[in-house]
């Protein structure tokens, strides 16, 4: 058995998938699975690597990505404390679908496929909060398809920055923001190439909708910004 085993079942009692179950079977799950440690940027899986089993995310941060044949990544997800990570390959038996990478340092709980197939025989209510949760990230993935398709960068730009902006915006007409991760790591997230990013952050700053400075990022009028990201007729 694995150590600590009540530390790992406080960690399954947060998780949306287990919240029905009974604290006796929480701990017969607790009792089967183990904790992994992953530094920052180190990888957890790959893409089709054969699928082990499904990952909780007890502390930290890990980034689901598909890398191109030329280098080129786009960002599917970022998972934290409290979701799980692979459920998809659990069920169906296949390969990863995509590649996970640890994006701080960060605490995954890994319990073996054959062990949470069981959960699912003996409980179908843990399977359906599977498809719920696989419903979920499916939606993700058209709406990144549909962004892909019918926006620009410019306009994938603009909105990320919205985005982040969120709750903060309120109703005001001005703000400052930090961007939280790098220009590549922005291009990775918009689907594009980092040079394209720079080039559009460029000439929003030229057309005076945002100012720059270094990963400060002031937008002087909120609902141009928005105006701007507007599909043009």
């Amino acid at each position: 058995m694995n150590p600590n085993p009540n530390g790992r079942l406080a960690v399954l009692k947060n998780v949306a998938l287990f919240v029905d179950l009974s604290d006796k079977e929480l701990a017969f799950l607790a009792e089967r699975s183990s904790v992994k440690h992953f530094a920052a940027s180190e990888l957890i899986f790959s893409e089709g690597d054969m699928c082990q089993g499904l990952f909780i995310v007890q502390s930290g941060a890990v980034k689901i990505f598909k890398m191109a044949p030329n280098g080129r990544e786009q960002v599917l997800g970022v998972e934290r404390s409290g979701n799980s990570v692979a459920e998809l390959p659990v069920f169906d038996g296949g390969n990863y679908p995509a590649s996970t990478i640890a994006v701080e340092d960060s605490d995954l709980l890994f319990i073996r496929k054959e062990d949470f197939r069981a959960l699912c025989l003996e409980h179908p209510e843990v399977a359906l909060k599977v498809l719920r949760v696989v419903g979920k990230r499916l939606r993700g993935l058209v709406g990144i398809i549909e962004e892909l398709s019918f926006t620009t960068v410019r306009q994938r730009l603009i909105a990320y920055l919205l985005r982040i902006a969120g709750a903060a915006a309120g109703t005001k007409k001005s703000l400052e923001l930090s961007l939280p991760v790098s220009h590549q790591e922005l291009a990775a997230e918009l689907g594009t190439v980092r040079e394209l990013v720079s080039r559009n952050l460029s000439r929003l700053q030229a057309e005076g909708l945002i100012k720059l400075q270094a990963r400060s990022v002031q937008i002087p009028d909120l609902a141009a910004l928005r105006a701007a990201c507007e599909p043009s007729d």
